[in-house]
């Protein structure tokens, strides 16, 4: 077991990083003034249904109001998805049940499901179906057999749900698994009963806080520690151990030394790294990482490394390090969406195929859902991780006010030729005495150095003086023309 979390709180904020070897490769942040949404379930007010897209936006109490696709709105008589048009099964003022699938991201609203699951440590309960599904990470065909005799056994006769069996339960005792049972059954009552007497839009269901949820979900057999900096919350989370998941709570431990617990480990370092377009690689090559609304882009340069063979051995080793390192970094910063590798071309298929399983092999002890399309014929990389909260630079950044978010700003000589054109055009529009230049110190320098002859020469053109002032306070980009 060589796997731990560490919990950090403070009254604003709660952050998570799962430890492997002393090595972070998750970190997890919540804020109290705005808690992801996912798994919650309101009750909604369809406001607009539209046709053309098979889709209806519903009022669940947001900012935004939120998206349902036909696709995501089951038969609550079959369990079965919709097969109407959704103009036939929803109406603008109606009343429905709906979870979370994905936060709000960026100028979309959340994305909803009428697909209701209810999760507990060891099941997902699915009052809508009827099924009983065993989880993917549970591989051997006569153990997923098995497992779904004993919960078949187990569930009440008057049943009219399905269950999703988690990882854990594979070696749960069947008195567990029947208390989860009568758990999520009972917890699906209080649900529904709130739904009848609410009026939308209702929060029915809030998911669990960050440190409960670490417990419910990300805790597996290779988890050894879960330490808590905070008294009174390693108090509350002991509680919620005991009463719910008691096999958990030898391994959570309460953090008392002076020194911060993420400086303790690191992790504060590794969230600066996380937040960086360029990640170094032990062999002396990096990665560049662009993050953008649409996709991800990463590209793999061998930098300083030049190996000790051949420049085909270099390519192949520094592709191999970077599927390990592209493997953690999707992890540490939850990138989600459209993934593009761009690996340093390599002419062996033997080559691509390694490095292609090396990165699949990384990948599996990803919690979230990734599928990867292997190399195209132009040597990328395609894959897709699911997104469901924000990344971590989504969160704890934002655009730069100088740059509005480009990466780049314009050069001083460019302002220049900005400048100049734009004083021409006052002139003309306007029947001013003197035109006054309010600019950044670098642009004002450039103007009575190498460009002063060209603002000399507008000056004799315009027919009016140019005077220059210098705003210390000014970004490269900004400037005024004052009219006098």
């Amino acid at each position: 077991m060589n796997e731990s979390f560490l919990i950090n709180f403070t009254p604003q904020e709660t952050r998570v990083a799962l430890m492997q070897q002393g090595v972070v490769q998750e970190l997890h942040i919540e804020r109290t003034g705005s808690r992801g949404i996912v798994g919650n379930i309101y009750l909604g007010k369809v406001v607009r249904v539209l046709p053309g897209m098979q889709s209806a936006f519903v009022d669940i109490g947001l900012e935004r109001t939120a998206f349902l696709h036909v696709a995501d709105i089951r038969d609550q008589r079959t369990g079965e998805p919709e097969t109407r048009p959704i103009e036939r099964v929803l109406s603008e003022g109606q009343h429905v049940v709906t979870q979370v699938l994905k936060d709000p991201i960026g100028t979309k609203g959340a994305r909803l499901s009428t697909q209701i699951s209810v999760a507990g440590r060891l099941l997902v309960y699915l009052p809508h179906e009827k099924h009983i599904g065993i989880s993917q990470r549970i591989e051997d065909g006569a153990a997923r057999d098995a497992l779904r005799a004993r919960i078949q056994a187990l569930i009440p006769a008057d049943e009219k749900g399905g269950f999703i069996v988690r990882t854990m339960a594979e070696v749960a005792s069947d008195e567990a698994l029947n208390n989860d049972i009568h758990y999520l059954r009972r917890f699906w009552a209080e649900i529904r009963n709130r739904a009848q007497t609410a009026h939308p839009p209702a929060l029915l269901y809030q998911d669990l806080s960050l440190a409960q949820r670490v417990l419910r979900d990300l805790v597996t057999d290779e988890t050894a520690r879960i330490i808590i900096d905070s008294r009174e919350n390693f108090q509350k989370i002991s509680q919620f151990a005991q009463e719910y998941m008691p096999q958990l709570a030898p391994m959570l431990e309460h953090y008392v030394g002076e020194r911060p617990l993420f400086d303790l480990h690191g992790v504060e370092n590794e969230i600066q790294k996380a937040l960086a377009r360029r990640v170094e690689l032990k062999s002396g090559g990096y990665l560049i990482i662009d993050q953008t609304e649409a996709m991800t882009t990463i590209d793999v340069n061998t930098g300083g490394y030049v190996g000790v063979r051949n420049f085909d051995d270099t390519v192949f080793k520094t592709n191999l390090e970077a599927a390990l390192t592209i493997a953690r970094q999707l992890r540490l910063r939850n990138l989600g969406g459209i993934i593009i590798v761009d690996f340093i071309d390599m002419d062996s298929s033997d080559h691509q195929a390694a490095v292609l399983a090396e990165l699949n092999k990384a990948l599996e002890k990803d919690h979230t859902r990734i599928t990867v399309s292997g190399f195209t014929a132009l040597g990328l990389v395609e894959m897709t991780r699911k997104r469901t909260r924000e990344s971590l630079a989504h969160i704890l950044c934002e655009s730069c006010p100088t740059c509005g978010g480009r990466g780049q700003i314009k050069t001083a000589q460019t302002m220049c030729y900005e400048i100049l054109r734009e004083l021409l055009r006052e002139a003309r529009q306007f029947n001013a005495r003197e035109l006054r230049l309010l600019a950044s110190p670098e642009v004002v320098n450039l103007f009575i150095e190498e460009e002063s002859q060209a603002l000399a020469m507008l000056s004799d053109f315009i027919g009016k003086p140019i005077s220059l002032h210098a705003e210390a306070s000014y970004s490269q980009e900004q400037f005024d023309v004052v009219l006098l």
